[in-house]
């Protein structure tokens, strides 16, 4: 590689670093704007909502788990019910205390 396609070569990458750490002006403006924004609520909102709805699940399936080894088909369905309960229960508890 001669040394006029190394300067050049050099120079592309420098100036590719260059722009590549610029920051747009309204960059500060935007994220500001999206902490308070009805989008950001409606995505806090949904958030909420799945860790309900996988908490509930989980502790449905491991009730029936559970339930079904010890107590075949009807204990599953006992399980599942106890374990669901059991899941809104944990759910309640974590949105009490600040989480999701």
């Amino acid at each position: 590689m001669t040394a006029m396609k190394k300067a050049l070569v050099s120079g592309i990458i420098s100036m590719g670093m260059l722009f590549g750490t610029a920051v747009p002006g309204n960059a500060y403006y935007h994220s500001t704007y999206y902490r308070h924004s009805r989008e950001h609520h409606r995505y806090v909102e949904h958030k909420r909502h799945v860790a309900t709805a996988k908490r509930v699940g989980v502790g449905a399936v491991g009730g029936a788990v559970v339930g079904g080894l010890v107590g075949g088909g009807k204990g599953a369905g006992i399980g599942a019910l106890a374990g669901a309960g059991a899941g809104a229960l944990y759910d309640r508890h974590e949105k009490h205390t600040g989480h999701y």
